[in-house]
């Protein structure tokens, strides 16, 4: 539809919401629901970005909450990329499945407030810790589905941060924690001589790289790791277990270090960002998210990989997940919908899992040279 002619926002999103009516009337369905992704989703609303969607898989995930074969949807624009994920997969459930742990460390939101010295911003910080079931009643009045973990501070000269930790239950929560925190705000501006200032103070740490989240864990922390025999590693991967611990130690761990890269991996960043467009979490995520630690290691008869996600914040309910498209992407996955937390966490794994997965096929790609002609032959459409 050319909008081009449509100068004023309101008649664009007007059109093409009549568009896709006209649409729905012709074919009795459409995937993107007008009135819902522009009140909610995105304001000035005046069409929609399609990016392709690929599925890898089967991959087998195996923790205390599932353990089944799954197929993951990719939302990409890059040739290669889901072949890659889907190679690491077949390898990954050829070997028996990747092991899982997860935890729910909970959504964080600090705020930061102006003190007039350290012995008022200890005061302030007394006065917290002695109020702290208060403060609880306050900041979870706002959501029946939101609970508050704990509160951690740091002075800095006159100013105060405060980390709140929540769990959120299966929405990624960071709009629910941020009118808890509004609130929890206000009380302690009433009750100390502390004035906020921000109510982020870049202390959540929200969509920025950062050490704190990989220390403190933030969202749903992921373990992942499985042995690849010497034959799935020959024949899946076509490279050998030491070919492979060479990149992981030229590569990953010395160009990570002389880099000053936070996080050690190929390109976790580039499974996570096609996962969380095809599902609907909040893409800018990727800035924090993104900080994965893999490790690779020779052993007897095969090969050792492992991946650490310290900081995964990702939702089944709310923000993008109710659009039609990324709804059916959770629902290929098993995991639609509010389920006490286990549906969020699941999707969790699932994606340390897929990590994991496009980790091995890329590094084993990278020890036999094989990087360029896949590229162009997947990527560009070349034959070689």
């Amino acid at each position: 539809m050319d909008l081009r002619g449509y100068t004023d926002i309101n008649l664009r999103r007007k059109a093409l919401e009549k568009e896709l009516r006209v649409k729905l009337e012709q074919t009795g369905n459409y995937s993107l629901d007008v009135k819902l992704a522009s009140t909610r989703n995105c304001e000035n609303m005046i069409g929609a970005t399609q990016i392709p969607v690929g599925v890898a898989g089967p991959l087998k995930i195996k923790s205390s909450l599932q353990e089944r074969e799954v197929f993951v949807p990719l939302a990409t624009t890059e040739g290669a990329l889901v072949a890659s994920v889907n190679r690491g997969c077949k390898a990954i459930t050829q070997s028996g499945g990747a092991a899982i742990i997860s935890k729910r460390i909970g959504i964080t939101r600090a705020p930061v407030f102006e003190i007039k010295n350290i012995e008022e911003g200890e005061k302030a910080i007394g006065w917290i810790k002695d109020n702290l079931i208060e403060i609880k009643k306050v900041s979870e009045k706002s959501s029946s589905h939101l609970k508050l973990l704990d509160i951690k501070s740091w002075m800095a000269g006159r100013n105060l941060f405060l980390r709140f930790r929540f769990d959120s239950q299966d929405a990624m929560g960071m709009n629910m924690t941020t009118i808890a925190c509004t609130n929890a705000a206000s009380l302690i501006e009433q009750n100390t001589k502390a004035k906020l200032v921000s109510i982020s103070g870049n202390v959540c740490v929200d969509k920025k790289p950062n050490m704190l989240n990989m220390i403190e864990g933030r969202g749903i922390p992921v373990w992942a790791d499985c042995v690849l025999p010497d034959e799935v590693v020959a024949n899946v991967l076509k490279t050998t277990p030491e070919k492979f611990v060479n990149v992981i130690n030229r590569k990953v761990y010395l160009g990570s270090i002389l880099s000053g890269s936070i996080g050690a991996n190929a390109h976790a960043a580039n499974v996570l960002a096609a996962i969380f467009l095809a599902t609907g979490q909040d893409i800018a995520h990727i800035a924090e998210v993104a900080s994965v630690i893999i490790t690779g290691e020779v052993v007897e008869k095969g090969l050792y990989v492992s991946a650490n996600l310290s900081d995964l914040v990702v939702g089944t309910v709310g923000g993008g997940t109710n659009l039609s498209t990324q709804k059916e992407a959770l629902d290929i996955l098993g995991v639609s919908g509010g389920n006490n937390g286990k549906n969020s966490q699941k999707l969790a794994e699932i994606i340390g899992a897929s990590v994991l997965a496009g980790e091995i096929s890329l590094i084993a790609s990278l020890s036999v040279n094989s990087l360029a002609c896949a590229h162009q032959r997947l990527g560009r459409g070349e034959n070689l």
